[in-house]
């Protein structure tokens, strides 16, 4: 690996400083939430945390990130005690600023060591091609924007789970991979969208035989679930003894919101809500009924509010069986197939089929398609022609996290150049497939790319200048639409190339 250039360490270190010149910049509320998290572990006693409610944004993360805001919460005491103060809502002076966006920065390094070990791991031949996609993840515009300016803790967590991938790779460390990844479950539970892939895996390479799947490796299938129960246990056992499973499970899991998140992620029910949208036009000329109560439902975008106008309204059970459905076919392949490659492939689709069809989808959450299909990006030119819709699709429908004229440059011009750089660089990387390429797919992805650039021109720019506050909610609607075409065209090459390895 030492004539890999420019290395891990040394990006790290670029990255870092970039991140840097960003801390005055803005901040969602997910800023206020963490400082609020860290308020809660640290006054108040564990049998609390779940039943705080002096701020909105209350504990809604697993135990152990729970923990985690209780250990940073033990440095921020020396660096400003107010910010612990549960009553100091929205505080946010520059102590507590600066103190937050290091902690996002000091636990990219579980990021940076996770894509070192995924290198180091990979083939001889192949650790050129795994060193350009640990760089680019490294220097991800969605980690960017998502973890440094909007302010999260993905990279720390996306680490973990690249980490339990990488140890799935080969059989001696196969069990650390299941556990690292029930630990990740306890510090997000969204997470569980790809635990399926993770389960038939375990149990096809890890506790049943190689040689037959009807033979149980009995001895295997103990210290796996030793090790589930001893995780699971150190995370909400304590819970459990004070008989607060209910109250956790109720936080973790908060069912009355509506299908669309704050904006529509760019998945199918962002394609369905948008035909909606049109029909509610069409509707009268072609004697379709037309649900007047519902009118500004999708336009809206709020949390809880997810009636249609014309198409049928979305139920959660049709969302969960279409997700179950999806992710079940490519289950069955791993099943039969069990190796490494098939396995990463079989988490991707998890993640597009939890992604496109799940419930009330935060748009952040594709970066559980993204990262996990960058490990097999260059596999081969098929992989990368349906890589580079979602890699622009996704990245482009992350924009209007950031609607300060401030950080309009700085998510522009950085996305822009890293999409330009690291798909000209995947090109020249990613060797040629035996079998043939998919054609459409080919020019689709051409055509995709070309509409983004006058698309994302008029959303950011042009509609302000020419409508000003008013149809505010239409560039949000055009780039969920468009994005979401990507990523759904994206998921349709990919299990195109999936299904006929």
């Amino acid at each position: 690996m030492a004539d890999l250039y420019p290395s891990i360490t040394q990006t790290a270190v670029l990255a870092t400083a970039l991140k840097v010149l960003l801390w005055p910049a803005y901040k969602s509320t997910d800023f206020e939430v963490h400082r609020n998290w860290l308020a809660i572990t640290n006054s108040l006693p564990v049998k609390d945390w779940y039943y705080e409610t002096t701020s909105e944004w209350t504990l809604d993360y697993p135990p152990f990130f729970a923990y985690f805001e209780w250990l940073l919460s033990q440095a921020a005491y020396y660096v400003d005690p107010a910010m612990l103060k549960i009553e100091n809502l929205q505080y946010q002076n520059w102590q507590t600023v600066y103190f937050q966006r290091s902690t996002v920065m000091a636990t990219d390094l579980m990021l940076a060591f996770a894509l070192y070990k995924h290198v180091q791991a990979s083939p001889t031949a192949l650790q050129k091609n795994s060193h350009a996609v640990a760089i680019s993840i490294l220097l991800s515009p969605a980690l960017l924007i998502i973890d440094h300016i909007h302010f999260q803790y993905n990279g720390f967590l996306y680490g973990i789970l690249i980490l339990s991938m990488v140890s799935a790779r080969k059989q001696s460390t196969m069990l650390l991979g299941g556990l690292l990844f029930a630990a990740l479950l306890c510090f997000k539970h969204i997470y569980l969208y790809l635990a399926p892939a993770y389960f038939m895996y375990l149990l096809r390479a890890y506790c049943l035989s190689q040689k037959s799947m009807f033979r149980i490796r009995f001895g295997n299938c103990v210290k796996l679930a030793s090790g589930l129960v001893s995780i699971f246990g150190a995370a909400f056992g304590p819970f459990w003894y004070l008989a607060q499973e209910d109250q956790v499970l109720s936080r973790l899991f908060p069912f009355s919101r509506g299908l669309c998140h704050a904006y529509w992620a760019p998945n199918v029910w962002a394609m369905y809500s948008f035909t909606d949208r049109v029909l509610i036009y069409v509707a009268p000329k072609v004697g379709l009924p037309v649900d007047q109560a519902a009118l500004n439902s999708v336009t809206r975008g709020l949390v809880g509010d997810s009636s249609f106008a014309v198409l049928p309204n979305i139920s959660p059970k049709t969302t969960f069986l279409l997700t179950l459905f999806f992710q079940t076919l490519c289950l069955v392949k791993l099943f039969f197939q069990p190796t490494w490659e098939t396995f990463v492939g079989a988490v991707t689709l998890c993640g597009y089929a939890s992604f496109l069809f799940g419930w009330h989808v935060h748009e952040k959450a594709i970066l559980l398609v993204i990262i996990p299909f960058s490990l097999l990006a260059l596999k081969d030119r098929r992989y990368l022609s349906a890589f580079r819709p979602l890699a622009v699709a996704g990245h482009v429908s992350l924009f209007p996290l950031l609607f300060t004229a401030a950080e309009f440059p700085v998510k522009a011009v950085y996305t822009v150049f890293w999409l330009i750089l690291f798909l000209l660089v995947f090109d020249r990387l990613a060797p040629v497939s035996s079998r043939p390429r998919v054609f459409l797919l080919d020019r689709f992805s051409l055509l995709y790319i070309t509409v983004s650039i006058p698309l994302v021109i008029y959303c950011s720019l042009i509609h302000q200048l020419s409508f000003g506050p008013k149809y505010e909610f239409l560039p949000l609607m055009f780039t969920s639409s468009y994005s979401a075409i990507g990523v759904v065209g994206s998921w349709i090459g990919f299990s195109v190339v999936y299904f006929t390895l």
